[in-house]
């Protein structure tokens, strides 16, 4: 071997070996325990960041481990291909979505392939190919026809200057990003799918998910938002059809003081029909985008319709009000308003000065004033007629019962969660599989002329859709009548949903899924991703899993046994003031830090004048911040391995990890120093055989450390996935082996046990470089094949031990001894130790304690 580590040639030997023995590609074997450990493929958006470099290296170290334990490994990658990023990258480029999208890919293959993971290219696949999105078509076709799939209209964010929708990306401060016209939100025909048909059991299974973070089945049980609790209406004094609303909160209603009903309610429509400044705030309504996660900071603005609800229980008039908080598409666009009791009824009644009522206590007794704030706990209920005393659990059942016995009610159970609406009016995303008839009968496009393919040569003007723009792409006939094809295309979220089960049979073409192959690696058994993915992403994948079940195309009802969540990659910032009391963000490669001893920053300046530049703080990599450190320059300089063991060794995997110039330098050094430590044991001839019976004590202690090594890394990396610790446990024993520097053949022996340990236990984390210290120490098969080493219990025996000697309960002395010492050997052992007798000098010992193999304690007064 070489005698300096020189990491350009010695990953691209390992790679070379890898490639040209297909070492990654894998097939089903049947009665050989399977292991399929996936990463959350990334959008090809042109360059790998380090968010991905650390997202990828976990997934590689976990599938070369498992590798290593005798399993079948999967693992694949593949590309998210469609999306909104690409139009806007293909208009600021003036070229096709598709040619920017495929260069993206050959760019960053290049860049995982550097890195040396040890995916199986051969089940590649991007989801803008056709061969991909004609399955999920047909699937769709499939869905239609059990009822599962409906069109309805819906609210779009709407640009009038450009006639075309807008996602909530596109829209700038209420304008368009285009033309900045004032955004409008218009209602279109959209496709759903009945995601709600399956809430209790995407709920329900969470249970059975036992090796997912609980944070993340938290975030999805929020999400789903099972609630127990009653509809019921509110006659109208007009006589009209009254108002259904649902409340969890039964036990509140005598406290109502308002109803608030949406913009788009009948009766919204009705009272602008003859109010003019009803109308107008309807219109101002109509024109604001309004998403649920903004109703808690959004201002609360409403306006009197007119009309009046009657109590059910009371018979008192209720006003109704607009509210811009109560949204058309959730519930019954309409809700019983209680500000004592709910904060966000609160805040509006106190701007429109409306009644306030107290209808619960507080339990202990505490003084509660709901003028002042509402007062949103269960508790007792006051001022409510003939249920006032009871609790609120209580008066939930009385008030339920009496609402159905009187048929004004009935207790409902209801989801926060709504169906999937999957039609995007943009052009680079798979074609939904929809066609229009003449007589306006809308039916699935036959399976015979799947996939309904998008043209990929076109020219980008940022108005409108290419396949919208041309009406000649959507005809089309069926059974002899003219037809014209869904020109909307389906959100991306539809693509990710299901990739992770074709990548079981990518090239199969007779169906969606190859069912032997699927049942073969299904489910995933260790997946991983960024927390952001945890709610749509993860719960879109578990709910489609579930169909492709009940199709038959899968045995399995969850899609991933195991998720891990890596933190974010963070780095410092940096800035100047622009003049206008903005920031502009420079790279930290542009800069030159001063730290102080304890290596934090205390001034940087620009590389370029020489002056100062403001110090930002750490955040997260971004393009916004311009604090991304690009990984191709690491690896040019320190090499692929360098920043694998970085990543890995600079926090546990679920945690935050901050970029470290200095931290990346030491990864180096310890790569160098573990060539340098291998090659200067090769270089000392043939290796004797070792003997475990004739060690000294300093060789036994060395190889106990050895096989302690081994069990800590072992559960590290399977079942605590905490590599930064299993690293720092090598860099021990690395520190060890250097302590034992004779040339005696069984020292050589034994150092030679540690080497090969420590490349073993690394390769997984740097696998190009233990690849070349793997055949200098003397093995012809390659590391990325040899199996796992087993921890030798015998070894790790203690021939001594050391024990703590106490006097009245305090530390007087450490001893070391055999560790076979009976106990009246240690207590003699102790009461004849130097600083025991002289703490006990003129007393009288009263007695003596053993605790076998950790101390003796003396008392003595």
């Amino acid at each position: 071997m070489d005698e300096q580590y020189n990491p350009r040639n010695v990953e691209q030997n390992a790679r070379t070996f890898w490639e040209e023995n297909n070492t990654f590609t894998v097939k089903e074997e049947p009665g050989k325990p399977k292991y399929y450990c996936l990463s959350m493929f990334p959008y090809p958006s042109g360059k790998l960041h380090m968010g991905h470099v650390r997202n990828y290296t976990i997934g590689d170290v976990i599938s070369r481990y498992q590798r290593m334990q005798g399993k079948n490994v999967m693992q694949p990658m593949g590309w998210d291909a469609f999306g909104l990023p690409a139009e806007n990258a293909a208009i600021a480029n003036k070229t096709a979505p598709a040619k920017w999208t495929y260069a993206n890919i050959e760019y960053m293959k290049n860049q995982l392939k550097q890195l040396g993971f040890g995916y199986d290219w051969n089940r590649e696949l991007a989801t803008c190919k056709p061969d991909y999105y004609r399955w999920e078509q047909w699937f769709f076709a499939r869905l239609y026809e059990k009822g599962l799939v409906y069109k309805k209209m819906s609210t779009v964010n709407w640009d009038p200057v450009d006639q075309t929708v807008l996602a909530n990306e596109q829209v700038v401060d209420g304008r368009g990003w285009r033309s900045g016209a004032l955004v409008e939100q218009k209602k279109i025909p959209q496709w759903f799918i009945r995601i709600t048909d399956y809430a209790d059991e995407l709920l329900n299974d969470l249970d059975d998910l036992e090796d997912w973070p609980e944070q993340v089945k938290t975030m999805q049980r929020n999400w789903i938002g099972k609630s127990i609790g009653t509809e019921l209406t509110f006659p109208l004094k007009d006589g009209t059809d009254g108002l259904t609303v649902y409340t969890t909160r039964p036990d509140t209603l005598m406290g109502v003081s308002y109803m608030a009903v949406s913009a788009e309610h009948y009766l919204a429509k009705a009272a602008a029909e003859r109010h003019r400044d009803v109308a107008e705030f309807v219109e101002e309504c109509r024109n604001s985008k309004v998403a649920e996660a903004d109703l808690a900071t959004m201002e609360k603005k409403g306006i009197d319709t007119g009309f009046k609800a009657i109590h059910p229980l009371t018979q008192e008039e209720i006003p109704v009000w607009i509210a811009n908080f109560v949204l058309t598409d959730y519930g019954t666009g309409a809700l019983m308003a209680v500000p004592g009791h709910d904060e966000r009824d609160h805040e509006f009644a106190l701007k429109y000065r409306l009644p306030i009522k107290q209808v619960i206590a507080a339990r202990d007794g505490r003084e509660i004033d709901v003028q002042e704030q509402a007062f949103t706990e269960k508790g007792t209920l006051v001022s409510s007629g003939k249920y006032t005393g009871l609790t609120s659990e209580e008066a939930f059942d009385a008030i339920a019962d009496y609402l159905e016995e009187n048929g004004i009610g009935k207790r409902t159970v209801n989801y926060r969660l709504r169906d999937w609406g999957v039609s995007r009016q943009r052009y680079w995303g798979a074609p939904i599989p929809m066609m229009t008839l003449e007589d306006g009968t809308e039916r699935p496009v036959p399976d015979d002329q799947l996939p309904v393919s998008l043209p990929e040569d076109v020219e980008m003007n940022g108005v409108q859709s290419p396949i919208k723009a041309d009406p000649e792409w959507a005809k089309t006939t069926f059974e002899g009548q003219a037809a014209t094809l869904e020109t909307d295309t389906f959100d991306t979220f539809m693509e990710s949903s299901w990739y992770y089960a074709r990548f079981c049979s990518p090239n199969y073409d007779k169906g969606m899924l190859d069912p032997a192959a699927a049942n073969y690696w299904l489910p995933v058994d260790q997946y991983i991703g960024g927390i952001e993915h945890a709610i749509l992403h993860l719960l879109y994948a578990r709910f489609f899993h579930k169909l492709l079940r009940d199709v038959g195309l899968v045995t399995c009802s969850e899609p991933f046994n195991r998720l891990l969540c890596q933190g974010m990659v963070l780095a410092e910032t940096y800035y100047r003031e622009d003049g206008k009391g903005g920031k502009t963000w420079i790279s930290p490669a542009d800069v030159t830090v001063e730290r102080d001893s304890k290596g934090q920053v205390v001034g940087a300046v620009h590389k370029e004048d020489g002056q100062p530049v403001e110090v930002g703080g750490v955040t997260k990599m971004s393009k916004s911040k311009n604090n991304g450190i690009d990984p191709q320059a690491i690896i040019d300089q320190h090499g692929a391995d360098t920043v694998r063991l970085f990543m890995m060794f600079a926090a546990p995997p679920e945690q935050s990890l901050e970029w470290s110039d200095s931290g990346v330098e030491g990864a180096h050094r310890f790569l160098k120093r573990l060539w340098r430590m291998v090659g200067e044991l090769a270089a000392g001839g043939e290796m004797p055989a070792l003997d475990a019976g004739s060690l000294t004590d300093a060789q036994k202690d060395l190889r106990r450390k050895t096989h302690e090594t081994i069990a800590k890394v072992s559960d590290d990396i399977s079942r605590r996935l905490t590599f930064n610790t299993a690293i720092a446990a090598v860099m021990e024993l690395l520190n060890d082996v250097g302590k034992l520097t004779d040339d005696a053949p069984q020292s050589r022996a034994v150092r030679h046990e540690a080497l090969e340990v420590a490349v073993l236990t690394l390769s997984p984390i740097v696998p190009h470089i233990c690849h070349s210290l793997w055949q200098a120490l003397g093995h012809e098969e390659p590391v990325v094949d040899a199996k796992w080493p087993e921890a030798d219990k015998e070894a790790m025996v203690r021939s001594q031990i050391q024990v703590v000697l106490q006097v009245n309960g305090k530390v007087r002395a450490k001893a070391d001894v055999p560790a076979d010492i009976d106990k009246a050997s240690l207590e003699q052992l102790a009461l004849e130790n130097e600083n025991v007798v002289r703490f006990t000098e003129g007393q009288t010992i009263r007695k003596v304690i053993v605790v076998p193999g950790k101390l003796v304690n003396v008392v003595a007064n």
